[in-house]
């Protein structure tokens, strides 16, 4: 693989509310899954972006849970690609909770109290790989949209 290529696009960034449908434990906790299938949608658009293909996502080296998220939050999932092979791309991952419900019982004036966290909390790293097949990239990484 060819490392810190200046030909990569640049990091991708999606930011979203958990909703109470992502809650899957007591207490509003929300599975550790839904943070690597916000993963998986930063990886498609870095590869779409890259190589102009969804691609696929052949697997994770790491993944480290670090805080927990509950309905209510809001999650910054943000991915960039550290490594280019001939078909394999290795990529970074970081979500970060940028807002957290603040029910009366944690010290909020109202059910629908929230608060801007500052600085975000990490919640989720990883590291893994995609692939996109040679004959499915559509752009040279000399021509990578911003």
């Amino acid at each position: 693989m060819t490392q810190d290529n200046p030909a990569t696009p640049p990091p991708v960034v999606l930011r979203l509310r958990m909703g109470s449908h992502d809650a899957h434990y007591a207490g509003n906790l929300v599975d550790g899954a839904r943070m690597l299938a916000l993963f998986g949608d930063v990886a498609t658009e870095l590869l779409i972006r890259l190589d102009g293909d969804e691609g696929l996502f052949r697997a994770y080296e790491s993944v480290e849970f670090l805080a927990p998220v509950y309905a209510g939050d809001y999650i910054e999932a943000e991915g960039r690609i550290i490594a280019i092979g001939k078909s394999s791309r290795r990529m970074s991952f970081e979500a970060r909770k940028v807002i957290r419900s603040l029910p009366p019982s944690q010290g909020g004036l109202a059910e629908s109290s929230a608060e801007v966290l500052g600085p975000p909390v990490v919640v989720c790293k990883a590291v893994g790989t995609c692939v996109t097949p040679v004959a499915l990239q559509r752009r040279s990484p000399s021509s990578v949209q911003n």
